[in-house]
């Protein structure tokens, strides 16, 4: 069983929806029986009514209708039906200010599926909780589950997917939310007097992942770790970075019916059209030297995590460097404002759209040469690995998943998919492009380069047997570091 507080396509913010969806439906693929439990948002009339559930939390006693929907062979959501809870305008906030009863709001979705896995007549085997939402399911499990017949023995893994998101509360929630004092420790929910849904997770937690190698790595030291490095390395142990997979369906230039025409490493010659279509649909000029300029393509947040105030730092010495730029995406005004100020000066070099199109952001994929992701930090990335897929050749930082997903090119072996940099700043960004110009005006050598990054397999596949590994684990371990006397149900 998963717990998690968003679920493509039902409800998204961000990856973690993503990987909610497509991780169950590979472990489907590969056997498993995955149920996911998730909200039942506003505007949400997907699922079967399947059972009710009663808890009190916070001194109110609320009922959820649990209604559920199949998501693929052996893959299924379970959707808590709460509207006190989850009929709001937003997932997590309404108008720029998180809902103030956030934590009352997921401890309530992580009982509710504890109590549902509880009175199932075939007990589930692991509990899999995504992000600070859903942190608390393994200090209930310990606390209120211990001596169930069916919960007694069932470990938990937690996945990290931002380290930045914290799940911090007012420590008065804790007895509130059916917990005891006794776990308002350093080693337990305490962080700086306040009480951390993430660290719950953390600590209470057989295994903990996170979504790359190497973000698992970075998370331990202090420029990574959100103030959570000390925690991340006494977990260290139990900690498994996990490189995340695309939909390999739907990001598929072989079959993308977003783009004019569909392409293959062997087949390339659709790329070419997806070019063309992509300087139409950002006006920029569509002639025998565009179709030939080298063109980066940029589908992004703007914002300072994602590299922008780099790109501020060189912006002219960027556009001075030859090739032509097509941005798509929002953020921080004043990075929306920079681009629409090149745009503006330089309308023959510079395409810009801000907001988010689901036909656009194909088009750049497929019809760019280049994909540039500076990123300050990365947990793992996906839209290198898009890249890659469509034969479009990513410059990105060397850090957390980027390091992971981009082989840096080697002229003397012929191998590699990308280019990287390491240093955090504008010049280390301009000479990563730089090297990559440099071999885009070798036909033969891009050739290559295109086709060893179409090649690799990011399949959700690949990543679910690297889960199934943690469960297995977890599951022989028998939950040993779990605390046996079992308190007060909530």
């Amino acid at each position: 069983m998963m717990i998690a507080s968003e679920v493509a396509p039902f409800s998204k913010t961000g990856g973690l929806a993503d990987v909610a969806s497509a991780l169950p439906r590979a472990l489907g693929r590969a056997g498993h029986d995955v149920t996911v439990v998730t909200p039942r948002y506003r505007g949400l009339a997907a699922g079967q009514w399947l059972a009710d559930v009663s808890a009190t939390v916070a001194g109110t006693t609320f009922t959820a209708s649990l209604f559920t929907e199949p998501l693929g062979p052996g893959a299924r959501v379970l959707f808590v039906d709460c509207p006190p809870l989850f009929d709001r305008a937003g997932l997590y906030n309404a108008g720029g200010q998180d809902f103030d009863d956030n934590p009352l709001r997921f401890a309530f979705l992580t009982i509710a599926a504890l109590e549902w896995a509880a009175a199932e007549a075939s007990p589930v085997q692991v509990v899999h909780a995504h992000d600070w939402q859903a942190g608390l399911a393994g200090a209930y499990l310990s606390q209120h589950f211990a001596r169930h017949p069916a919960l007694a023995r069932v470990p938990t893994v937690f996945t990290i997917h931002n380290l930045a998101y914290q799940g911090i509360a007012d420590k008065s929630w804790l007895p509130r939310l059916g917990l005891g004092w006794d776990l308002f420790t350093v080693d337990g929910l305490e962080f700086w007097d306040r009480l951390s849904f993430l660290k719950a997770g953390v600590n209470f937690s057989d295994a903990v992942t996170t979504v790359s190698p190497t973000y698992a790595e970075e998370i331990q030291r202090p420029e990574y770790g959100a103030g959570f490095d000390g925690v991340m390395r006494r977990r260290a142990p139990a900690l498994t970075g996990i490189l995340n997979g695309i939909d390999t369906d739907v990001w598929n230039p072989a079959s993308d019916p977003l783009l004019p025409a569909p392409f293959t490493a062997k087949a390339p010659a659709g790329k070419a059209l997806a070019k063309r279509a992509v300087l139409e649909a950002f006006g920029l000029p569509v002639t025998d030297g565009m179709l030939a300029r080298p063109l980066v393509g940029i589908v992004s947040r703007l914002v300072d995590q994602k590299g922008f105030d780099l790109v501020a730092q060189v912006a002219d010495s960027l556009v001075e460097m030859g090739p032509a730029f097509v941005v798509l995406g929002s953020g921080d005004g004043r990075y929306e404002q920079l681009w629409r100020t090149l745009a503006a000066r330089r309308p023959d070099t510079v395409g810009v759209h801000i907001g988010f199109d689901e036909r656009l952001a194909h088009l750049v994929e497929g019809g760019a040469d280049l994909f540039l992701m500076p990123s300050r930090y990365e947990p793992c990335g996906l839209n290198q690995m898009y890249s890659q897929r469509y034969g479009t050749v990513p410059v990105v930082r060397a850090t957390g998943g980027l390091v992971d997903s981009v082989i840096p090119w080697d002229p003397a072996t012929k191998k590699g998919t990308g280019f990287l940099f390491a240093d955090y700043s504008g010049d280390a960004m301009l000479g990563a492009l730089a090297r990559a110009l440099d071999v885009f005006g070798r036909p033969a050598e891009w050739k290559r380069l295109q086709q060893n990054g179409m090649k690799a397999d990011f399949s959700w596949d690949r990543s679910a047997r690297a889960y199934v590994k943690v469960y297995k684990g977890v599951i022989a371990a028998r939950r040993t570091r779990r605390p046996k006397a079992p308190v007060a149900r909530t």
